[in-house]
């Protein structure tokens, strides 16, 4: 998997160069309406590297070939690239073993699959599942689907005005009736990092198993699942630089080995007969059919990316580019902030006087800024604030201060046209 020897040879512990970032990102080199694109949207989705482009295409080119099933030349190197691709995701992660990375969609399915899997064989009526206020809905309704199949109760931990979890409410929730904890390590509404650590550990003096959205964590923040201690962490391939349509699970060996299989099919078994099936080994157990065989070496091919940079050096840029464009917003005396946690990451929501965000978004569309307008997947958290939708920026490493200037600039035209 190739990685552009310049952003490896000018990255050191030190420096961060986001201009000979940006080169490696072809889509940052087109025009929007005329206007140089200043993409702020990567909450919903990142830009690729060119290194990715054409990990995916030589794949294609040379090597494409169904997995696992075939003895000659290009299934073998289309299987050892696959399986490389998760050994990534584990070392990316520091899951203990390869075993403990799960192929899906993305980080929806990855909860989807936990809760129809450990949480509709192991909970019953009368249990609780405990979430909280900022999740995104793919954090929300799976639960919502498993409490109305088991009976199980679901219970929302607050968050207060700053968009902070209410940790010690959220304590005093947790009981001998909570099975599962559902948590966001960031929200992508309101940028608040929460305390993975401190929730893991008090949801397992309970007896609780916690699971981890860590789909906006994983872009943009060193991730160490042994450390957390927690059981399951869902991450996203296309938020993380890489090809759409590709995540992966975490889960702990034991709990994967006990969980029933989410699908069946081709893969996922030892033998088959019309009397019997004998489930296959973890983690193919969870991976039925043919699966995104490209999108996963894609996804491994971002991970080197990211890799070659550092996480420490993303993570440390974007905080500072995020203390940038807070000031800035700042100075606006239309613009309100929502989401204004102590420990933030690059996500800035907001409203701008009476200005409704859909025509916000369109004025800044056409000055080449692209942002995110809507309830963003977390309806009941903007509801939380007294809004029915936000303007959001969301900031990754090909960000600059040029783009923050961007739109602002953008935001200042749009309060003269329409404010």
């Amino acid at each position: 998997m190739n990685v552009q020897a310049d952003t490896i040879a000018q990255m050191t512990s030190t420096s961060f160069d986001p201009n000979r970032i940006i080169k490696d990102f072809p889509i940052l080199r087109r025009k929007v309406h005329g206007k140089r694109l200043v993409y702020l949207d990567n909450a919903a989705t990142s830009q690729k590297p060119q290194s990715v482009i054409n990990t995916v295409s030589r794949h294609y080119q040379q090597t494409n070939a169904n997995i696992h099933r075939g003895i000659h030349t290009l299934s073998v190197e289309s299987t050892n690239a696959y399986e490389a691709a998760r050994g990534n995701v584990q070392r990316f992660i520091n899951a203990s073993r390869p075993e403990e990375i799960i192929f899906v969609r993305g980080a929806t399915e990855a909860i989807n699959l936990v809760a129809q899997t450990y949480g509709r064989s192991t909970l019953k009526k009368g249990d609780e599942i405990l979430i909280s206020t900022m999740e995104h809905h793919s954090n929300i309704v799976p639960w919502q689907i498993l409490c109305e199949q088991t009976g199980a109760i679901l219970r929302v931990a607050p968050i207060n005005d700053a968009g902070e979890l209410m940790f010690s409410e959220y304590e005093q929730m947790l009981s001998q009736r909570t099975k599962i904890v559902a948590i966001t390590h960031i929200s992508n509404a309101l940028g608040t990092i929460n305390p993975i650590r401190k929730i893991t550990e008090a949801a397992h003096k309970h007896g609780a198993i916690v699971l981890v959205d860590g789909a906006q964590a994983a872009p943009h923040m060193p991730i160490d699942v042994q450390d957390i201690s927690c059981d399951f962490y869902a991450i996203t391939g296309h938020k993380m630089f890489g090809p759409v349509g590709i995540g992966a699970l975490y889960g702990r060996h034991e709990m994967l080995n006990q969980m029933p299989p989410y699908q069946g099919g081709g893969e996922m078994i030892l033998s088959v007969t019309f009397e019997k099936t004998t489930y296959n080994h973890v983690p193919h157990k969870f991976e039925a059919g043919t699966p995104n065989i490209v999108g996963a070496i894609g996804f491994g091919s971002a991970i080197d990316y990211l890799n070659a940079i550092g996480m420490e050096n993303i993570a440390a840029y974007e905080q500072e580019l995020l203390a940038y464009a807070t000031a800035a917003l700042q100075e606006i005396d239309q613009v309100q902030l929502i989401g204004t946690a102590q420990d933030k990451a690059a996500i800035l929501s907001f409203t701008v006087g009476d200005i409704h965000p859909h025509d916000v978004g369109t004025v800044l569309d056409q000055e080449g800024v692209a942002v995110r307008t809507g309830n963003h997947c977390a309806q009941p958290a903007v509801e939380r604030f007294g809004h029915s939708a936000t303007v959001r920026a969301s900031l990754a490493l090909y960000n600059t201060k040029e783009d923050i200037d961007a739109l602002t600039s953008a935001i200042r035209k749009t309060i003269e046209l329409l404010g």
